[in-house]
């Protein structure tokens, strides 16, 4: 991995202490989003935040605020002017720097050649006007710091020469844009030093309180595919947990584990009153119940724009939206001539004051057809949101519908939706409350004795919404609410009825439980964990769904590992490492190798946790250390061939775990290898300590206990080898660390 410049190192800025982070940061991005909604040209904003996930955060909501307005998702229209039809564009555009050539003016300019503003208001005496050029806003600065010192360089080259870009219309590449560009502190430290030319140009500089974050990969949840691409059509609302467990280098007995969730969810469509605002998350097979006929698709080419222009009595919002969403150049295509027929036949509805019952069956069938996109993987904002303002229409014109409790389910599936849409993920405790709310009133018009199948779906994907509604507050409360949900549902729904709901719901619960055991009664509630887990797993056939009975095995694996920190260490190892071997049948690296490295390095720390328990023998223990070498070397190895893959288990950790298990090997007084065995294995210790270590520059605590076991390596080469092999050891330490740990020698 290649570091910041070396001449920024010693580089900060000194900003005032900040006792209640969220304060500060909230005022911060209100100034921040105030300057930016004024739409102003050529301004440079500079955003800092050492927070990568702070960053993510902000960036998300500033985009699913400021990009597309909910309500003005066309631009509206100025000085009386009408409105036009011109597809959505865009008030705030996200770029990712690249990296290859970092240049963020060349790649605004690049995406204005591609997306020009449109045109609107032209007429035979009218040219129009384009509309406003966006705001761009870059991230991925930080990644420069992985990258070598002459890409470093080059991006602040670009910098530098930004002013030409800033100052004269006559040039090539003058920008009409603002810019806003996220930063670290090392990278504002670098420009004000070394791209003066680009800091003068600066309109305001907005920096958010917050941790620095390493470049590493994290234990995150593992996933299965996004929510944009679930199979609707085989699990309802599955919140599979994947586990990593990572065994920190506080002291040979501590351990970290962390739990992979992966939320497989197959929802119905909920309703809401026209008086509120809605959002939707995604409904579940098989739903669409419409009756109004379609006409036939032969007839397409009658239906064209300039007719959807003249709508007047549909919501204005909504039929925006519609026109937004349609392709006009593929328009004779039925994926965007069903919409506009639909819009039609329902302004021709309007116009015949039809019954209000007959309204909401046509508003009903074209949040349907939406749903239908959604479903299909177009889970993009502009498709969720006609779907839910025309599921509102449709309540809106028939509340006393049978349909209702379906329609309430479908909206909060939609609302949780929008939480897993990008750009909205980071705005998304508002819309996971909205979806619960809709969800309990569709449960409150569903009698679980006439209507059980309909009551458990609901019920499940309830639970689905407060698991999400766990990460951002009161997580122990919501894991509760969870796990009464998915038992709610399952006292209505059993193996006989469907068999993969029955285990998937079975496999939320010990999800559930997994994570209510992290916040009270852990041995309880584990075992309940791996009670759900193992009633899952029996309803699943290895030989067809392969991955998800591997994937449960490792999650009965990390519930035993556990569980094996409060009682009974022994028995609770031994079962964790049986359960890791038999998901490793399963999770190969053939087939899914992120899912195998996970797997791999959770079997690895079993072992090694097994080794050091007080009554394992010496003769096991070293078997054991063995084992969990191999099983590292496996993960690690898995992981580096997974180039740009996202991994579920700390890389890093990994590294510095295995250099541990090396350590103890040869140390053990049991070891009895000559000396080049004793000499390769504190020589594959001190390698793999030095890759932590060179990984963990940014976590203080971790970094210093990581260099703790170098030392003692160190020292063990002496102890082992004498003077020959402390030399050895101290020519693999890099320079600017010697000075430091011939100090503690």
């Amino acid at each position: 991995m290649y570091t910041l410049l070396g001449c920024l190192a010693s580089m900060s800025v000194n900003d005032p202490a900040h006792t209640d982070n969220f304060v500060w940061n909230r005022q911060v991005y209100h100034r921040l989003k105030l300057a930016l909604s004024l739409g102003l040209r050529r301004q440079l904003f500079l955003a800092v935040c050492d927070d990568l996930q702070l960053r993510n955060q902000v960036a998300a909501r500033l985009h699913s605020t400021l990009a597309y307005p909910v309500g003005q998702v066309l631009y509206q229209p100025q000085d009386g002017q009408e409105a036009s039809s011109t597809s959505a564009y865009p008030r705030l555009v996200t770029l990712r720097l690249n990296l290859n050539e970092p240049n963020p003016i060349s790649q605004i300019n690049q995406w204005l050649a591609n997306y020009p503003p449109p045109i609107v208001g032209a007429s035979k005496d009218n040219p129009g006007r384009p509309l406003p050029v966006p705001t761009f806003q870059i991230v991925g600065v930080e990644q420069l710091t992985k990258q070598p010192v002459a890409v470093q360089r080059l991006f602040l080259h670009h910098l530098r020469l930004t002013e030409e870009s800033l100052s004269s219309e006559e040039k090539s590449g003058f920008l009409e844009s603002s810019v806003l560009l996220w930063i670290s502190r090392p990278w504002l430290s670098a420009i004000q030093q070394s791209a003066p030319q680009f800091w003068r140009w600066r309109t305001g500089v907005f920096t958010f309180a917050g941790e620095p974050t390493p470049a590493r990969n994290l234990n995150y949840p593992e996933r299965f595919p996004s929510s944009r691409n679930l199979d609707f059509g085989k699990l309802e609302g599955s919140s599979f947990n994947e586990s990593a467990i990572e065994a920190k280098p506080k002291a040979a007995t501590t351990t970290d584990a962390k739990l992979e969730e992966n939320t497989v969810v197959s929802l119905e469509s909920p309703v809401k009153p026209v008086n509120r605002v809605l959002a939707i998350p995604p409904p579940p097979p098989g739903f669409l119940k419409t009756e109004t006929k379609l006409a036939d698709p032969s007839q397409a080419s009658e239906v064209t724009s300039p007719s959807l222009s003249s709508l007047s009595h549909i919501n204005k919002e909504l039929s925006e939206l519609v026109i937004a969403t349609i392709n006009t150049k593929i328009s004779q295509e039925e994926d965007d001539w069903q919409p506009q027929q639909l819009l039609l036949e329902i302004e021709e509805l309007h116009l015949k004051q039809a019954a209000k019952q007959d309204l909401a069956v046509a508003y009903h069938q074209l949040g349907n057809t939406y749903r239908l996109r959604i479903e299909q993987g177009h889970s993009t904002l502009e498709n969720l949101m006609v779907a839910i303002l025309a599921y509102q229409e449709a309540i809106a014109y028939d509340e006393a519908s049978p349909e209702l409790p379906d329609i309430l389910n479908d909206l909060g599936t939609l609302y949780w939706m929008l939480y897993r849409t990008p750009p909205n993920v980071e705005a998304g405790q508002n819309y996971i409350e909205q979806g619960i709310e809709f969800y309990q009133l569709a449960l409150k018009m569903i009698s679980p004795q006439t209507h059980p199948e309909t009551y458990a779906r609901v019920q499940n994907n309830l639970g689905t919404a407060y698991g999400d509604l766990a990460k951002f507050s009161n997580p122990a409360e919501n894991w509760q609410q969870a796990v009464a949900a998915y038992t709610e549902a399952l006292h209505y729904r059993s193996a006989d009825m469907d068999t993969l709901k029955y285990a998937a719901c079975q496999n939320n619960l010990g999800t559930a439980y997994w994570h209510l055991g992290q916040y009270n009664q852990p041995v309880v509630h584990l075992k309940k964990a791996i009670a759900a887990y193992n009633q899952a797993l029996a309803h699943y056939n290895p030989e067809q769904e392969p991955l998800k009975y591997g994937m449960i095995q490792n999650n009965i694996g990390t519930a035993y590992w556990n569980l094996a920190q409060y009682e009974q260490p022994a028995d609770n190892l031994q079962q964790a490492i049986d359960v890791y071997c038999e998901a490793l049948k399963y999770r190969t690296a053939a087939n899914v190798p992120s899912a195998c490295a996970a797997t791999q390095n959770n079997l690895a720390t079993a072992y090694w946790h097994l080794a050091n328990l007080p009554q394992t023998t010496k003769d096991s223990k070293q078997k054991l250390l063995k084992l969990s070498i191999i099983a590292y070397e496996e993960a690690i190895a898995l992981a580096h061939s997974l180039s740009g893959v996202p991994l579920s288990f700390d890389l890093f950790a990994a590294h510095n775990n295995l250099g541990l298990a090396h350590y103890q090997l040869v140390t053990d007084s049991s070891f009895n290898g000559d000396k080049p065995t004793r000499s390769h294995h504190l020589e594959v210790a001190l390698d793999h300590h030095l890759q932590a270590l060179n990984g963990l520059n940014k976590q203080p605590e971790a970094y210093q206990m990581t260099f703790a076991y170098v030392v003692k390596t160190i020292r063990a080469f002496h102890n082992e080898l004498g003077i020959h092999g402390q030399n050895i050891a101290l020519s693999k330490v890099p320079g600017h660390l010697l000075p430091e740990i011939l100090s503690k020698l």
